[in-house]
């Protein structure tokens, strides 16, 4: 056999095992890292007073009071997909096509809410607050958690640690960019931690 004949067969038998495995995210099949572990600030523009910052592997804010890492881009269908740590105590989401950048909320976005102590549960964690209830609704504090979520025109689907809690048709918000919170707990008691470890985004 001659050494091109054998790189060619070792080639092809690399390219059958890769074909055979799926792409997972930040590794191709169009997936961007916008956080990987302390890197990933510059991807945003900072809105509000959280005291954001890279800090053990992840960005974290756990002080101050409501702020936003907004993204510099604009997004319309997408699927996303983040890790996330949180305490009991913390008010958080990603809030996705926002109307207005530079005043993040639930009335001109969609909030996909992380708020176990939240006053009215039913858009707690695990809900798009005001658009697509839980019931019951899920725990996110002390651990480490992962969110899937996906825009498709009008269709909106949340993936909390494997476990479908949204599939909404809802057409308010058709495009804009997307934001991550830290804000006050309940009844503006002091907010717990929020950390971002992982963050990838895929345009559909």
């Amino acid at each position: 056999m001659t050494h091109s004949r054998f790189f060619a067969g070792v080639l092809l038998a690399a390219a059958a095992v890769l074909a055979g495995c799926g792409l997972m995210p930040g590794s191709g099949g169009g997936w961007v890292s916008l956080i990987d572990g302390n890197a990933g600030l510059e991807n945003f523009n900072r809105i509000g007073e959280a005291n954001w910052r890279a800090e053990g592997g992840a960005i974290v804010a756990d002080k101050g009071a409501a702020g936003y890492l907004v993204t510099k881009k604009s997004y319309k269908d997408f699927e996303l997909r983040a890790e996330f740590w949180a305490e009991s105590t913390t008010n958080s989401g990603i809030f996705i096509r926002s109307a207005n950048p530079a005043k993040i909320e639930a009335a001109t976005s969609y909030e996909v809410n992380i708020f176990d102590q939240r006053p009215d549960p039913t858009y707690g964690t695990g809900a798009i607050v005001d658009v697509a209830r839980v019931v019951p609704m899920p725990k996110a504090g002390g651990r480490w958690n992962v969110y899937e979520v996906t825009a498709r025109g009008p269709q909106l689907i949340v993936v909390l640690n494997g476990v479908q809690t949204v599939n909404v048709q809802h057409s308010k918000f058709a495009e804009g960019p997307f934001a991550l919170q830290y804000a006050p707990g309940a009844n503006n008691a002091p907010g717990g931690a929020i950390k971002w470890r992982k963050l990838q985004i895929r345009e559909l």
